[in-house]
């Protein structure tokens, strides 16, 4: 699996970057926020966080500016049915993560289905999946009042995104907080992951 790509573009085009990494040229399909938030263009340095997926006829590498940004589109994926990557990165184009975050906890189904691809009853799928299966909107809503850190949220989030329960991650991010009050999201991850493992 490849989660992290460092390089120089080569090729940007709003939907698609050619990432040189010592050599080897990488074809990322990105959403336009990550390319808006990268100023993508031709001899950038970037670092991407990526998912790789894999079907029966392609491979496809996609990335993301920021973990954030991999972490909504994981969670679409993997938790709301009926929605694969090309919706995920439909969505990720045509939303900020905090608005797309604020659609799910304010139920807001008429602004998501305004997106190209997102019909309403795959708005309201979403939010009501994302809502009832995963605990995400109460975890958007603690880091929006500053109940927790950002970097507990993104932590939080992405144990969420591999799969555990809410209750699960948030103990174990706080128990790692206990003795790394200051870590950033990677470290919690990490320590979080350890912790549950035990």
């Amino acid at each position: 699996m490849i989660a992290r790509l460092r390089g120089k573009v080569i090729e940007a085009y709003p939907n698609r970057l050619v990432v040189d990494v010592q050599g080897v040229g990488y074809e990322v399909t990105v959403p336009l926020s990550t390319f808006d938030r990268l100023h993508a263009a031709e001899g950038l340095e970037v670092d991407l966080r990526t998912h790789l997926h894999i079907r029966e006829t392609a491979h496809t590498l996609y990335g993301f500016a920021s973990e954030e940004e991999r972490d909504v589109f994981l969670m679409l994926i993997d938790r709301v049915s009926g929605i694969g990557p090309a919706i995920a990165m439909a969505v990720l184009s045509g939303l900020p993560v905090s608005r797309f975050k604020s659609c799910v906890v304010s139920g807001d189904v008429a602004e998501l289905s305004r997106i190209k691809g997102i019909g309403k009853k795959t708005a309201e799928r979403i939010v009501l999946e994302l809502k009832d299966k995963v605990g995400v909107a109460e975890t958007w809503q603690d880091a929006a009042a500053g109940q927790m850190s950002p970097a507990a949220a993104d932590a939080e989030l992405a144990l969420l995104a591999l799969g555990y329960k809410q209750v699960d991650a948030r103990k174990a991010v706080r128990k790692v907080l206990e003795s790394e009050p200051l870590a950033p999201a990677e470290n919690l991850i990490r320590g979080a992951l350890r912790a549950m493992q035990k």
